[in-house]
Formats: structure tokens, sequence, C-alpha cells
């Protein structure tokens, strides 16, 4: 017997780990198992104003030529208003109507390509989140790790391709450590999983995982 109550699960990992196809599959499996109210959403994004902002972060405005580039902490800010506008107008309510969310991407991400990717100051993040989180944080985290080389060629069969899709093998790398040293460091709220070979059966341990949670 499931009952209703707040829950907040993200999914977390660089591009090309599978993050957005295996949140979208398990939500469309809590929705159908259990019939608790659940919610999909997404970072940068989420509301109508996020997105607009996540238009913004993730278009290529300047071409290769061009010495004009947005700025780390111009990037980064961008980043967090458009998650205060999440937050604000998702989040909090969802909170309040003890929804289950299902989230793709949240604050490791940030830290993974702001922080480590970018070299962006910890603090300076750290001291905005604590006027835009307020506590505000996930029940459990899964972290998507996938081979560098496995995740480059399926970015190269994307058709539309964001300039968070153009990085380098070195950024992604840094990006992807960062994610398993944050999950290292809080286990238990956390769980790293391997989808370099597009293992089926992931989709139901953590499907296992968050089943478990709910009937508790």
């Amino acid at each position: 017997m499931y009952k209703k109550k707040f829950f907040f699960i993200v999914f977390e990992g660089i591009e090309g780990s599978g993050k957005s196809y295996l949140s979208k599959k398990i939500y469309k499996r809590i929705k159908k198992e259990t019939n608790l109210p659940t919610i999909l959403t997404r970072e940068p994004g989420g509301t109508v104003g996020a997105e607009q902002i996540r238009n913004i972060i993730l278009k290529d405005y300047f071409n290769e030529k061009s010495k004009e580039k947005f700025d780390k902490y111009t990037d980064t800010l961008l980043y967090l208003a458009s998650r205060n506008e999440h937050i604000i107008n998702k989040i909090k309510p969802a909170i309040l109507k003890k929804k289950i969310i299902i989230c793709d991407r949240f604050v490791d991400s940030t830290l993974a390509y702001q922080v480590y990717g970018k070299g962006v100051k910890k603090n300076f993040i750290k001291n905005i989140h604590k006027h835009i989180l307020k506590g505000i944080k996930p029940n459990i985290t899964f972290i998507l790790k996938v081979n560098i080389n496995k995740a480059l060629k399926r970015l190269n069969k994307r058709k539309n391709k964001n300039r968070y899709d153009k990085f380098s093998r070195n950024f992604y790398i840094r990006a992807q450590n960062a994610f398993i040293n944050i999950a290292k460091k809080n286990r238990k709220n956390y769980y790293i999983f391997d989808n370099s070979n597009d293992d089926k059966n992931i989709e139901k341990k953590i499907y296992k995982i968050i089943h478990n949670k709910l009937r508790k």
C-alpha cells in the first residue's frame, strides 16, 4: 500500500548518460503502478519562465570564430535564475500538494559542470543556493555513469545539439568524476548505475529502490 507523500527523485549524469530517457520511463511506471500524483520536470527549465532562461543557456549564440563567449559566472547565474523560477513555481507547489517529483538534473549538475567543469567558486553557488533552496533537497538521487566514448557516440547521433552537447572529452570526464565523488560522499541517498551498455535491468533496479522507499 502506498501512502501519498512528497518525495523528490533526481536523475543526474553527463550528456549521453541516458538520464533523461530513464527519468521518463520511471515517471510513466510510477504513474501506472502506484496511481500516486507524480510530476516529471527538468533543469534548467520546468516552468514557462525557467524554459525561457533554458533557451538562453543552451543556444549557441556565438560561433566558433567569435571572441565573445558567456563568462562562466554569467552562465552560472542563468542556471541559478532558472532554478529559482522552477522552485517557486513548480517544486514548492508540488511539495505542498504531496506529489512525487521526478527531476532531470538539479543542484548536483551545477556543482559538477560549473564548479568542477568550469572552475566557478563553490561558495559563490553555495551562498546563492541558501536563498533559493531554503532546505529543499532530493530524497534520492540516481547518478547515471557512462563510458565516455559511448556518451560521445550517443551525442554524435543527436540531430539537434545545444552547446552543452559540444564540450570536450576532458570536460565530460571532469563532470562525471564530480558526480561520482558527490555520490560517494552522500551514500545514504545516492545510487550509481553504469548505463554504458543500455542495460534494460537498470530501469527495474531503479524502480525497485523507489518502490521500497514509497512504501515506508
